[in-house]
């Protein structure tokens, strides 16, 4: 049998769906005693170290702008918090999302700004 090689195998498992593929992480761990998965997570994890940006983030509003009743609905919209709750993080310039992804803080953020806040991301 002919050796399988890395690109091989990636292009077969994108033909897999996700019970198949689920099929094959349980096979693999009873053959061989190791989660692929946990293998998966640890190796990025131990590179993630050595980066110098955050995994996570906090995302604060400086300044609510002219337009404060939509930034309002916005932090309404997004925390899931009532009306007197999003209105006190505007006014205190609160914290709206904390300990998120980046990339979840730049979709925050957008739409902050979009609104007419001036937003902090730390």
């Amino acid at each position: 049998m002919a050796k399988l090689t890395k690109e091989d195998f990636i292009s077969s498992l994108k033909e897999m769906n996700l019970l198949e593929i689920k099929e094959l992480v349980d096979a693999m761990k009873e053959e061989f005693g190791v989660d692929p998965s946990a293998v998966a997570v640890a190796a990025p994890a131990a590179g993630a170290a050595a980066d110098a940006a955050p995994s996570t983030v906090t995302v604060s509003i400086a300044d609510a702008g002219a337009a404060k009743v939509a930034v309002i609905k916005v932090v309404k919209e997004l925390t899931g918090l009532g009306l007197k709750e999003s209105k006190d993080i505007v006014d205190n310039n609160g914290v709206v999302k904390e300990n998120i992804p980046t990339a979840e803080a730049d979709e925050i953020k957008a739409k902050l700004e979009e609104a007419g806040a001036t937003v902090e991301v730390k």
